[in-house]
């Protein structure tokens, strides 16, 4: 079997743009728009065995063609018995992503807001199955009872296409360890202004300050990362485990012309 595994160190190489979905909660959500978060980790699955430890790298070509994409990891150093894992989605830099939020579908008729001029501030459409003028809510950046046309807020796993306003650009793809992390890398994952109340860890704490031996925000991604994690997940992915992780970094754009 013929095959090149590329850029040892785990950064993905460019190949042509695919357009791709991303699914982001309503915390993190908040934090691309105000510029705090411009990377996300993503726990592999599964996860290498015992034996595979060394990363090799990703496929670049390949005689199979299902390994092309895919991470490499070893025996050891000389690629003997390689284990392929393979990327959510295939993420690859130049990728173009529609970020997936909680959203909700708000009709003109209910809501009353194109009765009054300059009323709207979101942009109107018209919905050819529903037959009705409205516009796409978003949960992130709503207050609690703002929109009483809202009465329900609808999981982002289910966020059409056609409903995204927030587009990403994928600038680089690595594989690390998770406690690799970095406190400014953890600063990137958006968690500058997280409250630690608000993940159930002690008083209020904005957690700007890095130490360097470790870092607040590297601390507080710890336990943002651990409330991510099914209880039952926690020994194989939690913070503890330090599983190998996918390391996404991104950039906002514009939405492209063809989509």
């Amino acid at each position: 079997m013929m095959q090149n595994i590329g850029q040892r160190r785990g950064e993905r190489q460019v190949r042509q743009m695919a357009i791709k979905p991303i699914l982001f909660n309503t915390e993190m959500v908040r934090a691309i728009l105000d510029g705090r978060k411009t990377c996300t980790r993503r726990v592999i699955k599964p996860q290498p065995d015992e034996k595979h430890t060394y990363p090799l790298g990703f496929v670049t070509d390949s005689t199979e063609k299902k390994e092309v994409g895919c991470f490499g990891f070893a025996a050891n150093e000389y690629g003997v018995s390689i284990q392929y894992v393979k990327p959510p989605y295939r993420y690859a830099p130049g990728d173009i992503l529609y970020v997936r939020e909680t959203f909700a579908w708000c009709p003109c008729w209910d809501c009353g807001f194109d009765t009054i001029p300059n009323g709207c501030r979101n942009p109107v459409i018209y919905d050819s199955k529903k037959r009705e003028h409205g516009c796409y809510m978003y949960r992130a950046s709503c207050k609690d009872n703002e929109y009483p046309c809202v009465d329900t807020w609808h999981p982002s796993i289910h966020m059409p296409k056609k409903a995204a306003r927030i587009w990403l650009k994928v600038t680089n793809v690595r594989v690390e360890r998770l406690q690799d992390i970095t406190p400014k890398g953890a600063e990137s994952e958006g968690v500058g202004n997280l409250f630690y109340d608000d993940i159930g860890y002690g008083e209020k704490n904005y957690g700007t300050e890095v130490d360097p031996e470790y870092g607040i925000a590297k601390e507080q991604f710890a336990w943002l990362w651990e409330s991510t994690i099914k209880k039952s997940d926690l020994d194989r992915y939690g913070w503890n485990a330090n599983p190998w992780v996918w390391v996404i970094e991104f950039e906002r754009c514009e939405k492209p012309e063809r989509v």
